[in-house]
């Protein structure tokens, strides 16, 4: 990539991210939610590339990252899948019962 592409590249990204505030769209919570998908992503091509170490601790980082981020949703399956079994315990006492 020569001086022009990479200035052209620069000029865009920064009217993109000017463009997503004049419509109301916040890039730090965007930016914030990618982050843990890139790190993943520079992780696996640094482990492909015979990288290991480093590879290894960016794919760590990111899925720390990402747990965090999804963290709500983490709960809300666990809280499902506890009312599930609940629900399946109840169903073989009842059949126990008769």
């Amino acid at each position: 990539m020569n001086g022009k592409s990479a200035l052209g590249v620069l000029l865009v990204i920064v009217g993109s991210i000017a463009v997503l505030n004049f419509i109301g769209i916040n890039f730090g919570a965007i930016l914030g939610f990618l982050l843990p998908f890139i790190l993943i992503g520079l992780g696996i091509v640094g482990w492909m590339n015979s990288k290991k170490w480093i590879g290894g601790i960016l794919i760590v980082i990111g899925a720390m990252m990402l747990i965090g981020k999804l963290g709500g949703i983490i709960m809300l399956v666990l809280a499902i899948g506890l009312i599930v079994v609940g629900v399946g315990l109840f169903k073989k006492d009842k059949r126990k019962a008769y």
